[in-house]
C-alpha cells in the first residue's frame, strides 16, 4: 500500500466513515445473499412443480370425441 492510501485510511477510521462504511457493505452483502437465496428457492420451486405436473395424470372424465375434434393441437 502507499503511503497516501494508508493516511487516506487513517483519516477515515477517526472521522468515522470507515465504520459506516463497513456497515453499508455488510448490508450490501446480505442483500446480495437474500437475493441470491430467493432466486435459488424460486427455480427450485419451478423445478419440483414441474416434476409435480409431469407426475400427475389428466382427468379423461370431461373428454369426449366432440372435445377432442374441435381442440386444436
Amino acid at each position: 500500500m502507499d503511503e497516501l492510501t494508508i493516511q487516506t485510511l487513517i483519516k477515515a477510521n477517526y472521522s468515522g466513515s470507515l465504520a459506516e462504511t463497513s456497515i453499508y457493505v455488510s448490508l450490501a452483502i446480505q442483500a446480495t445473499g437474500v437475493i441470491i437465496g430467493g432466486i435459488i428457492l424460486w427455480r427450485g420451486s419451478i423445478a419440483l412443480q414441474k416434476k409435480k405436473m409431469a407426475q400427475r395424470a389428466r382427468n379423461t372424465y370431461f373428454e369426449t370425441p366432440y372435445s377432442k375434434g374441435w381442440k386444436r393441437k
